[in-house]
């Protein structure tokens, strides 16, 4: 049901998971363990499914916090549940509060946790092309380091997404990343489809955190679009189906 980071499971007092879609109620389109608040889907089936995802993390329930996201660069800082179960709109999540899981929804983007494991703070970012050129990753960053985390003592892991071998976009996403830096083109290769390239979301991601001073990183290497273990927006637009179900991928210190 869930796949480690071999530098996150070194750290004591430290729980995190990158869910698969095994193990969970939900059925159909969302088989099985859909964690989307957002989605379509029977919300009983989805509280159970979180619920399920809040055990090997060792938090209650109302304590496994995701927050509304938009494809912004905007992080939150988490110190209890949220109030009414009203979720903020942000795209991160850090906290130095034990016994909280912060985690993100994906399916296709990057979630990527991070830990100073000696300031005792985590985060927990989602980056889909959107986030990461404009700034989600630093934004996590500098928020951490608001709650007295040091980036250069920072250990990430980059979680299941779209890789480069799934990922065709069109040339005004080519553009829009060569216009904002030119050194950006590494990042894509050429597709067989004319005015479309491969993107490498996973290895921006990586140079972003490396030119942010975070320098151990760690990469799942997971394709959502290609493995069926996973769920996958992409995928589901090209099977034209009406949803589609949301992974959760989250990171806590333990109380």
């Amino acid at each position: 049901m869930t796949l480690a980071s071999p530098l996150l499971s070194a750290i004591p007092g430290l729980r995190h998971a990158f869910f698969t879609r095994e193990g969970g109620v939900s059925d159909g389109i969302y088989t099985s363990l859909n964690g989307g608040l957002g989605s379509n889907d029977d919300p009983r089936n989805v509280a159970e499914n979180r619920r399920r995802m809040a055990e090997p993390l060792a938090v209650a329930p109302d304590h496994f916090l995701t927050a509304h996201q938009i494809h912004s660069p905007d992080a939150v800082v988490a110190s209890r549940p949220w109030e009414n179960g009203s979720r903020p709109r942000a795209d991160a999540i850090v906290t130095r509060t034990e016994g909280l899981a912060i985690g993100i929804t994906a399916a296709d983007c990057g979630p990527i946790l991070l830990v100073d494991p000696h300031a005792r703070v985590i985060g927990a970012a989602h980056a889909g092309w959107r986030g990461a050129l404009t700034g989600i990753l630093e934004s996590a960053i500098r928020a951490m380091e608001g709650l007295g985390a040091e980036r250069s003592g920072m250990v990430a892991a980059i979680g299941p997404m779209i890789r480069q071998h799934s990922y065709e976009v069109g040339s005004e996403l080519v553009e829009r990343f060569i216009d904002t830096e030119a050194d950006n083109a590494v990042f894509f290769m050429p597709s067989t489809r004319e005015r479309h390239s491969m993107f490498d979301l996973a290895g921006f991601i990586r140079m972003r955190l490396e030119n942010a001073g975070v320098l151990m990183i760690d990469d799942i290497g997971a394709d959502t679009y290609s493995d069926e273990r996973f769920y996958s927006y992409r995928r589901s637009v090209h099977r034209k189906e009406p949803d589609y179900g949301r992974h959760v991928h989250a990171i806590a210190l333990e109380a």
